[in-house]
């Protein structure tokens, strides 16, 4: 018991502001920080870290408290204590990469139970879309098992050259209440050199669009030119998103872009969506008070389905 003390002492020291963690037996690629800030696990890719030393993944985290002490200054905290967290307005991330970036051993094993969870949750649910083609076929394979049919559903594709994506669209649509793509994702550190993912155009997009007749949605849209992107395209939903901070983009928070851009991106589309470093309830209530329509969790779903203790973090979360 002392060696391990010193040792935890040792490894906290030579980290600076790395968290101790649980030392639980299992290939979860995380390092089970008491806090999920994204301080113990900077460019952990593949993995659930972030890339740029972490520095978004933290900032998302930092965000929302941020946000909170303004509306303290602005005596507006109350308020957002107030707001009520229903399931209906949670969803869970477009996730895949279960193998490369969760630990499981098998990638199809962790699509039934992460969509399945969330659910039974009563939120809406999020498929991702990946390299190579079997996580999208995966991830829909599991919206089909489920028994009920969701609520809402809403598919998140990369953006493959034109005539793929459209081919996706067609693949998932029918089981879909929205059609999303990924514009960030171009640039994701784990696809990269993998497949040919390019950058989208307000004509892309455009194209997409008209092709389905799903809800819309641009998910990455994290800075001006992406506002742009948003001002042409009209898309139903607006989706904040840094990808966790696992995009190499501009350094800053998705709480920050949210408060900074909320009114503006409401005048272009009818929801907005956000996600980033949401961990507790008074996070949740933050991103309502600020102009958020659904609020989107990842990192804390992921890992709750792993270890199976999903409906104690649920519980938790909203009540």
């Amino acid at each position: 018991m002392i060696w391990a003390f010193v040792l935890a002492t040792k490894n906290f020291l030579e980290t600076g502001r790395k968290k101790l963690v649980d030392k639980i037996n299992s290939n979860l690629k995380c390092y089970r920080c008491a806090e999920c800030d994204g301080f113990g696990c900077p460019n952990m890719i593949p993995g659930l870290g972030g890339v740029m030393d972490g520095k978004n993944f933290q900032l998302n985290v930092q965000g929302w408290s941020k946000l909170f002490s303004l509306a303290q200054n602005h005596d507006d905290d109350k308020k957002i204590l107030q707001i009520q967290v229903s399931p209906e307005k949670l969803r869970c991330g477009p996730v895949t990469g279960a193998v490369e970036n969760i630990g499981y051993q098998n990638e199809e094993d962790f699509y039934f139970p992460y969509l399945s969870n969330a659910n039974k949750s009563g939120f809406g649910l999020c498929v991702g879309d990946g390299c190579p083609d079997e996580k999208l076929a995966f991830g829909l394979k599991a919206i089909q098992k489920i028994e009920c049919r969701p609520k809402s559903v809403a598919f998140f594709l990369k953006p493959y050259p034109q005539k793929k994506l459209l081919e996706r669209v067609d693949f998932v649509q029918g089981n879909a209440d929205f059609i999303g793509i990924d514009i960030d994702s171009f640039n994701i550190a784990t696809m990269r050199n993998l497949v040919n993912l390019e950058k989208k155009s307000a004509e892309n997009l455009l194209e997409i669009k008209n092709h389905t007749d799903k809800k819309f949605v641009i998910k990455g849209v994290f800075t001006s030119e992406d506002i742009e992107l948003v001002r042409k395209v009209q898309p139903d939903v607006v989706y904040i998103s840094n990808h966790g901070g696992r995009v190499e983009t501009r350094v800053g928070s998705t709480a920050e872009f949210l408060y900074e851009n909320a009114k503006i991106l409401k005048e272009n589309c009818s929801e907005i969506w956000v996600d980033g470093g949401i961990r507790t309830k008074k996070d949740i209530q933050t991103a309502l008070f600020y102009g958020a329509d659904q609020v989107i969790l990842a990192r804390p779903l992921i890992r709750a389905t792993f270890d199976n203790v999903y409906q104690e973090l649920v519980k938790k979360i909203i009540f």
